[in-house]
């Protein structure tokens, strides 16, 4: 259940820093009120997953790595935000150390 609730913060904690974006610098009031929902759902979910016996260690090392490499790859599709060599060699150095944290 664990991995339930660290996924389910993941998506929202996901989904919050998507409507930052979307605020245009809070210039765009609509997203705020859904943006601070999103980050106080993830928050809730993250503890709950740690409540079922996730190492806060891994818990928070996964949940930060694949929402940083979710926004990465959904702002590039969605804003056509940049996404260089590096930055994805980035993401796959994130992928390799979320790997190597789980089996470690």
């Amino acid at each position: 259940m664990s991995w339930v609730w660290l996924f389910a913060a993941i998506a929202l904690e996901t989904s919050a820093t998507m409507c930052l974006r979307a605020s245009d610098g809070y210039r765009k009031r609509v997203w705020i009120a859904p943006m601070l929902l999103a980050y106080i759902a993830s928050f809730t979910c993250l503890g709950f997953s740690l409540s079922a016996g996730m190492p806060v260690g891994i818990a928070y090392g996964i949940w930060t790595a694949i929402g940083v490499c979710l926004v990465a790859l959904l702002t590039r599709v969605i804003w056509a935000d940049p996404l260089t060599r590096r930055m994805m060699l980035g993401i796959a150095v994130i992928a390799v150390g979320v790997l190597l944290v789980e089996v470690g």
